[in-house]
């Protein structure tokens, strides 16, 4: 296949819109090897791994993390080259530094993997983390852990997504150290913070709160857009190191990179804005639409248009709903459809996908068998919230 049928950077944003990036066309075959060769060289000479969300909270755990056991650090003060003063600095200059804390960014539907990675590669007697992920049924990562208990010191599991108790349980029987924070009140970050012993200075524990306010979806605080933006489209090891240099007031370089950006992503958000459609599911309206996009504005977008939930279903076949106060119910619909996450935030990837005949009607349709299969969940949880409502509920 031709690179540039599958490379995106130069399409228009209306085709770039229903269409993956370029990861996506890559066999995990290759993916793998690939994970494997960064985890070997993370992991060499590390005394600890954390396997972690490279989202913005995920990574405002490696940082806090890196702090606790007095890591290196990176990024220097940034100073322009006198001979090209115009010039930003960036971290490509900056020669790498092995860090004591390795860092293995997963996504909630790998982690297994991950924990795969660090039973076969990390030394004897390494302490692990993993945070700010949550697997939907402890079977999916049984085998894994278990191996990973026998390489590991400890193990300790920092979240807080809607655990089921059953895996939960599991979990710890295992050996491993879990603690959970309440959804409502704390991110990820928020949870190491307090499970540690370890005094942070003010600098982190403005790092969480700020955090919180993009990942509980506060929108109280504008810096918080500004880290979950970089987190997002920078490398996870430069975001760790950047934060934990400037903290939440990101320099001028790391702003200027995020305007840039930011002018594709308005674009992105209005294509998917202006698919959404909405349907009465109960007592409650849900918007629903269809692109690569930054999802929580799509779902603001959508909720100032009377959405009392919202689905955005992505290109690659995965999907984010996000609720209100009026729907907070989001990790149960999810959990029908091969997801998890928050009441008000969840993710999910129907298994509807056998073969890239599918996935072409997914382009073309803009997500109909997706979009269909979640709005079908939708109807399942509130049928059943209905149905457990007896009149003497409703009286008291």
């Amino acid at each position: 296949m031709y690179d540039q049928l599958i490379e995106s950077g130069d399409l228009p944003i209306a085709r770039k819109s229903v269409l993956p990036g370029t990861g996506f066309f890559l066999p995990d075959s290759l993916e793998a090897d690939l994970e494997d060769e960064q985890t070997a060289a993370a992991l060499e000479g590390a005394e600890v791994a954390v396997v972690a969300d490279p989202d913005a909270d995920g990574l405002a755990c490696v940082a806090l993390l890196r702090e606790a056991y007095d890591d290196v650090r990176d990024v220097p003060e940034p100073e322009s080259d006198d001979e090209d003063e115009d010039e930003d600095p960036s971290l490509e200059e900056i020669e790498p530094t092995p860090h004591e804390v390795a860092l293995l960014p997963a996504s909630p539907h790998d982690i297994e993997d991950a924990l795969e990675r660090v039973a076969d590669h990390a030394a004897e007697g390494i302490d692990l983390y993993v945070c700010d992920l949550a697997p939907d049924k402890y079977e999916y990562v049984e085998d894994e852990l278990e191996a990973a208990t026998e390489t590991a010191e400890s193990i300790a599991w920092y979240d807080h997504h809607q655990w089921d108790d059953d895996v939960a349980a599991a979990v710890r029987a295992a050996g491993v150290d879990l603690v959970v924070g309440d959804s409502d009140e704390e991110c990820s970050a928020d949870v190491v913070s307090r499970s540690l012993e370890y005094d942070f200075s003010p600098m982190y524990e403005e790092l969480a709160a700020v955090t919180r306010d993009h990942d509980l979806w506060l929108r109280e605080d504008q810096r918080s857009d500004d880290l979950a933006d970089y987190a997002y489209w920078t490398d996870p090891a430069e975001y760790v190191e950047v934060v934990r240099e400037y903290g939440v007031d990101l320099p001028d370089w790391v702003q200027e990179f995020i305007e840039e950006r930011r002018v594709e992503k308005e674009a992105l958000i209005e294509q998917a804005t202006m698919r959404a459609e909405f349907r009465e599911i109960g007592d409650y309206t849900v918007g629903v639409t269809y692109g690569r996009c930054s999802q929580n504005e799509v779902a603001e977008a959508m909720r100032e248009r009377g959405a009392d939930a919202s689905v955005i279903v992505k290109p690659a076949g995965s999907a984010s709903i996000r609720g209100t106060d009026e729907f907070d119910r989001c990790h149960e619909v999810a959990g029908k459809v091969n997801g998890g996450g928050h009441p008000k935030a969840a993710g999910c990837k129907p298994d509807i996908y056998d073969d890239m005949l599918d996935y072409a009607t997914h382009w073309t349709s803009r997500g109909a068998v997706a979009k269909q299969v979640i709005l079908d969940a939708f109807r399942d949880v509130v049928e059943a919230e209905t149905e457990s409502e007896s009149p003497d509920d409703s009286e008291a």
